[in-house]
């Protein structure tokens, strides 16, 4: 078997892409929950999260509806660390936050729950492109006087993570892969971890 990042980069590579309007999109399990993940691509994006953060300095894993449930579960199980959803609707739990957050292609506003002052927070995420979303956590995350330690995205397409490295440089934010789409086919570029 094929190393983990590579078995990433294959999985992405044989990607089906739909064409939305002009813009071609790629579909993967890891970020569209379709077609069927395959539990050694799984295995391998959670070792390659695993080797990247300090887990030392986290106490709390943060994940984002809808993808990063499958992302953060084997993370917190793996490595004995609770885990919280940033949720797209509200529960009304006291201390619940509301943020509001805008990206390329929608708005609306995510309810953060759970999240105590000082907690060391690592946030996961499957794909960064304008950087909308993660930013609204970040801010919602940081008022409640919690420390986000680390933030780990799968995929990296666009100029949203290079905007919040120079917007958050108190944060360590990386990915495990840099993509962009041309005419039609994923194209991986350099390797960032």
């Amino acid at each position: 078997m094929s190393n983990p990042l590579q078995r990433l980069k294959e999985s992405l590579l044989a990607a089906p892409i739909i064409w939305k309007g002009d813009y071609p999109y790629f579909i993967h399990p890891l970020t569209d929950g379709v077609p069927r993940l395959d539990p050694s691509v799984l295995t391998a994006v959670v070792e390659l999260i695993e080797d990247a953060v300090k887990w030392n300095s986290i106490d709390l894993i943060l994940g984002i509806e809808a993808m990063g449930l499958p992302l953060t579960s084997p993370l917190s199980m793996r490595n004995n660390r609770p885990q919280v959803v940033v949720r797209k609707r509200s529960y009304g739990l006291e201390g619940e936050l509301a943020i509001n957050q805008s990206t390329g292609y929608s708005k609306g506003s995510m309810f953060l729950n759970d999240i105590n002052k000082g907690e060391r927070i690592l946030i996961v995420d499957d794909v960064l492109s304008t950087g909308g979303t993660l930013d609204a956590i970040i801010q919602g995350v940081e008022s409640l006087g919690a420390v986000i330690a680390s933030v780990v995205v799968v995929v990296e397409k666009g100029p949203g993570l290079v905007q919040l490295q120079e917007k958050y440089p108190h944060i360590e934010i990386s990915s495990i892969v840099r993509l962009e789409m041309d005419e039609g086919k994923v194209v991986l570029l350099d390797e960032v971890i």
